[in-house]
């Protein structure tokens, strides 16, 4: 994997911008580095992108973990063991751009459903299949948090964003393990995500700042459009 230090810049500042969004709303930093380390750097995919969820989940469960969904927590998890293995499979069976297409299309419609519909209950059922449609767009396509995300859009800001957080942690071990046994996974791609580390600090830091407007009713409308923003994005890359 060749690097320059231009591309190193445009890919910092990608991450930096991206940590500040899901610091912000709890996911988000994926959307922002995909598509811009697809252009540039594809083979740094996935493995790249999945090691920078450690230190931004980290950083923002540290400061929210009183608002954790705990019992929650646990049936997502549960949903995402199977989720994962099987985005590891797809991952080593289907091109990337067809991946990026049917994932956007996925969340796309669930963004759809959840503007139209009546709520989704937040409960054992749904919260383990929305950790399995987590797992497999997590691990496929680098974007497990819209899923999450939109499952729980009607609950405090606190409690969206320290759930996210931890099922992105312990997802991402999840996957990166899967993806090492799958051989999707390589050393510069791990360096790549460990360079880039730092700026993910900074950015949550940053986005950490817009809490208190979000948490004054903004956070649904927030996260519905920046998950079809989002999904319009990968779309679209898959596409082009």
């Amino acid at each position: 994997m060749e690097l320059t230090v231009t591309v190193f810049v445009i890919a910092a500042v990608a991450t930096l911008a991206g940590a500040a969004i899901q610091g912000s709303i709890g996911f988000g930093m994926n959307l922002v580095t995909v598509p811009v380390l697809a252009l540039l750097v594809p083979e740094s995919l996935p493995a790249a992108v999945i090691v920078l969820g450690i230190p931004v989940s980290i950083t923002m469960l540290r400061h929210e973990l009183i608002d954790l969904d705990r019992t929650g927590l646990g049936w997502v998890i549960l949903g995402r063991v199977p989720g994962t293995v099987c985005g590891a499979w797809i991952v080593a069976v289907v091109a990337t751009s067809t991946l990026q297409v049917v994932v956007g299309v996925i969340i796309l419609a669930v963004v759809a459903a959840s503007a139209l519909a009546p709520p989704v209950p937040v409960r054992p059922s749904t919260q383990a299949i929305t950790g399995a449609v987590s797992g497999i767009t997590g691990t496929a396509g680098g974007i497990g948090g819209p899923p999450l995300a939109l499952l729980y859009q009607h609950s405090r800001g606190s409690t969206i964003r320290a759930t996210l957080a931890a099922s992105f942690l312990i997802g991402t071990v999840l996957s990166l393990g899967a993806l090492g046994v799958s051989g999707s996974v390589t050393g510069a791609q791990l360096g790549l995500g460990a360079g880039l580390a730092p700026l993910v600090l900074v950015g949550v830091v940053i986005g950490r700042r817009s809490h208190a407007l979000l948490d004054r009713g903004w956070m649904r409308p927030a996260v519905l459009a920046f998950a079809a923003v989002s999904a319009a994005v990968v779309i679209a890359d898959g596409l082009l």
